[in-house]
C-alpha cells in the first residue's frame, strides 16, 4: 500500500487535517451580545483581576501549542517550517482523539534559540503547555532547558516522549528474557535528542551499564572532537567509567540490549552475533530503522522493536505525550518532571499483563494507555 500517496490525496481532499470550530451557538443578537461585546467584557475583567482564571473562561486551560521550527522532522531532516506542517497538524490530531486536548500547530521560520525562546515566552499566555517537536540537537537542549520557568509545562517531545516509550518497551522485554535491568549492558547509537534523553531515564531508572554511540563511535573522554561539545560531555560524566573507546561494533561484544536512534542500516547482522544470549534490538530510525526485521532476526535477535507500524512492538512517541500533557494540565503544575516520565513508562508497560517476544508494548490506538498515563502524571506531581 502506497501510504505516502494515499497521504497526499487525504491532504489535498481536505486541506489539512484540523479547523476551528465554536463551541456555542450563534443564531441571535442575544448569541452575538454574549460571545462578543458587550457581554465578553465580564470576563475578560474577571481574568484581568486574577489571570489564573482564562484556565476556566477561556481555551487556555485546555490548549497546547505544537512548536517546531522544522529543522529535525522525522526521518526528513531540516525541511523547514512548511513543510512541517503536516507532522505537526497530525500530533494535533493525536492530541484531541485520544485525550480530548486541543493543540495548535506553529512552525517558526526561525533556527534561532534566542529567537525560538522569546517567541515561545510571548505565546505563553494563550496555552496551557508548549509541546516543542522536530527541533535538532543540540539547539533543542537549550530552547527545552530556557523555557521551564515560564509557568507552564515545557516538553521536547522527541526527547522525552521517545524516552519514556523506549523504556516502556524494554521493562517487559525484560521480563520476557528474564534479566535484571540493573544489571544489563545497553549500547545507545545516537547522541541527538532522543539519544540522550533515553540515556538521562534509563540512569534515572537504574541502569548502570550504558555506552552512548555517536556516528564516529563509542563516546569516551579520549575522544578529542567532542572536548567542545558540552552535551556530549555530558554523556562522558555519566556513562563509560571504564574509559572504553572503540567503534559501534566494539560496543555490542558481550551486550543484552541495542537501542537505535541515528539512522538506517547503522547495525549489521554480524555484530548481533556478538551480543549476550538473546539480544534485544530497538532499530528505532524511521521510516527506515538501524537494521531490517529480517536481517536483525537473522543475527539472532530475540525480540526486536522499531519506529515502525508494519512491524511487531511499534515504538511511538504517541503512547506517552498525550497523556503526560493531559496530566500535566490537569494538575496545572509547572514543570514535567522525571518522576512522572518513568511513572508513565511503568503504566505502558504495565498494560501488557504477560509480555512475549511480539508483544512488549501497546497500540497507540488503546484508549486505556492515554487514561493511565494521564493518571499516574496526576499522581506523580
Amino acid at each position: 500500500m502506497d501510504y505516502k500517496k494515499r497521504s497526499i490525496e487525504l491532504h489535498k481532499k481536505y486541506q489539512g487535517k484540523i479547523e476551528i470550530k465554536s463551541k456555542v451557538p450563534v443564531n441571535s443578537r442575544d448569541d452575538l451580545s454574549l460571545i462578543y461585546t458587550p457581554g465578553v467584557a465580564g470576563p475578560s475583567r474577571e481574568i484581568a483581576q486574577d489571570k489564573s482564571k482564562a484556565y476556566d473562561l477561556t481555551m487556555k486551560g485546555q490548549t497546547v501549542a505544537i512548536i517546531s521550527d522544522g529543522s529535525a522532522v522525522l526521518g526528513l531532516g531540516n525541511i523547514g517550517p512548511e513543510a512541517a506542517l503536516p507532522v505537526m497538524e497530525g500530533k494535533a490530531v493525536i492530541f484531541k482523539k485520544f485525550v480530548g486536548l486541543d493543540a495548535f500547530p506553529l512552525c517558526l521560520d526561525t533556527q534561532d534559540v534566542d529567537e525560538i525562546v522569546q517567541t515561545v515566552k510571548f505565546l505563553a499566555p494563550n496555552f496551557a503547555a508548549i509541546n516543542l517537536e522536530d527541533i535538532s540537537a543540540p539547539r533543542c537542549f537549550e530552547v527545552e532547558r530556557q523555557l521551564q520557568n515560564i509557568g507552564i509545562p515545557v516538553m521536547h517531545d522527541d526527547q522525552h516522549g521517545t524516552a519514556v516509550v523506549v523504556f516502556a518497551g524494554l521493562i517487559n522485554a525484560l521480563k520476557v528474557v528474564k534479566k535484571d535491568l540493573s544489571k544489563v549492558k545497553v549500547i545507545i547509537a545516537g547522541a541527538g535528542a532522543a539519544g540522550v534523553a533515553i540515556l538521562k531515564l534509563l540512569k534515572s531508572a537504574g541502569m548502570k551499564n550504558v555506552l552512548v554511540c555517536d556516528s564516529k563511535g563509542i563516546i569516551c573522554s579520549h575522544r578529542k572532537d567532542i572536548s567542545r561539545n558540552s552535551y556530549k560531555q555530558t554523556i562522558i560524566k555519566t556513562t563509560n567509567d571504564k574509559g572504553k573507546c572503540g567503534s559501534l561494533q566494539d560496543a555490542l561484544e558481550r551486550a543484552d540490549v541495542f537501542i537505535g536512534v541515528s539512522g538506517p542500516n547503522t547495525l549489521k547482522k554480524e555484530w548481533i552475533k556478538k551480543m549476550n544470549s538473546k539480544p534485544i534490538i530497538f532499530a528505532m530510525a524511521n521510516p527506515n530503522p538501524e537494521i531490517t526485521l529480517e536481517d536483525a532476526t537473522q543475527g539472532g535477535a530475540y525480540i526486536i522493536a522499531t519506529g515502525r507500524s508494519d512491524y511487531p512492538n511499534q515504538v511511538n512517541n504517541a503512547l506517552a505525550y498525550p497523556g503526560i500533557f493531559k496530566g500535566a494540565i490537569e494538575c496545572r503544575t509547572k514543570k514535567i518532571t522525571p518522576k512522572m516520565k518513568l511513572a508513565a513508562s511503568y503504566a505502558i508497560a504495565g498494560l501488557i499483563k504477560k509480555p512475549s517476544r511480539k508483544n512488549i508494548i501497546p497500540s497507540i490506538l488503546n484508549k486505556k494507555t492515554h487514561e493511565a498515563v494521564t493518571q499516574v502524571v496526576k499522581k506523580a506531581v
